[in-house]
């Protein structure tokens, strides 16, 4: 496979990621079938145009794919306060003990200590509120502390279940329905506690991973539950002073072993979505399989573990254009999107993805490629 150089520039400004996406290609739903989608094949020097059913070409028995298994959560509830404003709520993570941490958007805040009742789902007799406790994680914190209760005691988890809204990012501008509710889920979704799904894995049906399965390419799982974060702009020109939001992952034993083995047989680590990468590489920097991860990536970041990674296309000055521009080198993802964008892919959650290889100079992992 091609290996792409490093960027000889130091020093990377925020202006460096934007680029100019018509909005038509900004994809409001996904392709008919997950993996009808479309695949740029951007590991060698010319990029390639291929259908996302195409991938096994692209891969090498012995390879471990590791995929990331959290679950989109309904986090989206509507209501309104006692005043009779509107008031709509994005819980970004459970607390424990009914709490939650959530997003408000709201024209005027409410009262600590003050409840709002909340919409619940068409036909059901709940009653459903939110008091709010404060702000989280501190008194400075951006997100707001709530407990969600009914009249059952249901938990946080079960009431977005039944009243909540899928989460479509702000991008998309349709309400969610039920193709939403089935499509903006992996088919391998296990631990619930995401705000947006890790876009790239998507694309894999049964299918695909039995055709994956059967060419001798192992699969692992993490966990990171995506935060709302994910599709915040950067806003600071110097990269240094941005404040990266926070997400909880997970390594398990298992998937540790797994590399471990793929490592010891000269296999690659396929990272399929950068939620993946974010995972392994807060891991092997940190050295903690589990906790909370602020890791900003950005291009001369050392990779450690990531050998190829499947993503989707990202936003202009978002970290994970950054981390992808780190990853493959930033030429090389300046022509793959200007490609993509003279070639009509579709951007963004619904749209259609690209395939890398880790560009040279950029890895202090114990393979050599």
């Amino acid at each position: 496979m091609h290996t792409h150089q490093p960027d000889t520039r130091s020093t990377f400004v925020l202006s460096d990621f934007d680029f100019e996406l018509p909005p038509a290609l900004i994809a409001q739903h996904p392709a008919p079938e997950r993996s009808a989608s479309r695949l740029l094949d951007g590991t060698g020097s010319t990029p390639v145009d291929r259908i996302f059913r195409d991938l096994p070409a692209l891969l090498q028995p012995g390879d471990l794919m590791v995929f990331n298994d959290t679950r989109v959560m309904n986090a989206r509830l509507f209501g309104e306060k006692a005043t009779g404003g509107k008031l709509e709520l994005l819980i970004e993570r459970v607390l424990g003990g009914n709490q939650v941490a959530a997003h408000m958007r709201v024209s005027k805040k409410p009262e600590v200590g003050s409840t709002v009742r909340l919409v619940s789902a068409p036909g059901s007799k709940d009653h459903l509120s939110a008091t709010l406790l404060g702000r989280w994680p501190d008194a400075h914190g951006a997100l707001f502390r709530f407990v969600l209760s009914n009249d059952a005691g249901d938990d946080p988890y079960t009431l977005m279940a039944r009243h909540g809204h899928v989460p479509l990012p702000p991008y998309i501008t349709h309400a969610d329905a039920s193709e939403d509710a089935q499509r903006y889920q992996t088919v391998f979704a296990k631990h619930m506690g995401a705000v947006a799904a890790p876009t790239a894995a998507l694309h894999f049906d049964e299918a695909l991973l039995a055709a994956i399965d059967a060419m001798g390419v192992q699969r692992a799982h993490v966990t990171l539950h995506v935060g709302a974060g994910t599709f915040q702009p950067v806003k600071t020109e110097n990269l240094a002073e941005h404040q990266m939001h926070s997400e909880w992952y997970d390594v398990p034993a298992a998937t540790q072993q797994a590399i471990a083995d793929c490592r010891a047989r000269g296999g690659r680590v396929v990272a399929v979505g950068t939620t993946s990468v974010r995972t392994l590489e807060s891991w092997a920097q940190s050295g903690q399989a589990t906790g909370d991860t602020r890791i900003f990536i950005t291009p001369g970041f050392d990779f450690k573990l990531v050998d190829a990674l499947i993503t989707n296309f990202h936003l202009p000055k978002s970290s994970l254009m950054m981390l992808v521009s780190a990853f493959a080198g930033y030429e090389h993802i300046r022509a793959l999107y200007a490609h993509a964008i003279q070639n009509q892919y579709r951007f963004f959650s619904y749209g259609d993805a690209m395939v890398l290889t880790r560009a040279a100079g950029t890895s202090a992992s114990q393979q050599s490629n």
